[in-house]
């Protein structure tokens, strides 16, 4: 299979297949065989287990507006993933990104949110990248600010996020 995969510094960054999606979390040796990546222990992390059916309900072309894994390209492994809520609506797509444990504090988020968001922004129609943090995550914050977002609101603890096409 030839996944989409656009390249960072250290990561590629692809779109989870429907194949691999429907495969996780019980079968992680066929979802590694499709991904061609070795997934680590704490990957995939409970707040991506939920979306998981939806992505394996994708049809080829949606998948690139869902789940996307930062592949860790020294050593081949899943470190996090990045991806968007769900197709543009009105020129506009959400982006959300997590990296394992084990792998933070490394700039992995903040090259895969510059590596995707330009990628999007790139894209015909599309005009506006928004995401959302928690008041009390710092790091998202950090990395939000420093990929180009622009800090638009903020209610219940939550902060809202935009950046636009250049």
């Amino acid at each position: 299979m030839d996944l989409l995969r656009i390249r960072g510094p250290r990561l590629d960054l692809t779109p989870l297949p429907a194949t691999a999606a429907a495969a996780l979390p019980d079968d992680r040796a066929t979802a590694s065989r499709v991904l061609v990546a070795a997934l680590p222990d704490a990957w995939p992390q409970a707040d991506l287990l939920d979306v998981l059916p939806m992505q394996a309900a994708a049809e080829p072309d949606d998948e690139r507006f869902g789940i996307w894994l930062m592949i860790e390209r020294e050593t081949n492994t899943v470190v996090g993933d990045i991806g968007f809520l769900g197709p543009p609506d009105g020129g506009r797509v959400e982006m959300g990104f997590s990296v394992i444990p084990d792998r933070r504090r490394r700039g992995y988020a903040t090259e895969a949110a510059l590596a995707l968001g330009d990628w999007v922004l790139g894209e015909p129609g599309i005009d506006e990248l928004v995401a959302r943090s928690e008041v009390a995550n710092e790091a998202s914050a950090k990395t939000l600010a420093g990929t180009g977002f622009f800090r638009e609101d903020e209610r219940g603890g939550v902060i809202s996020w935009r950046r636009a096409r250049a």
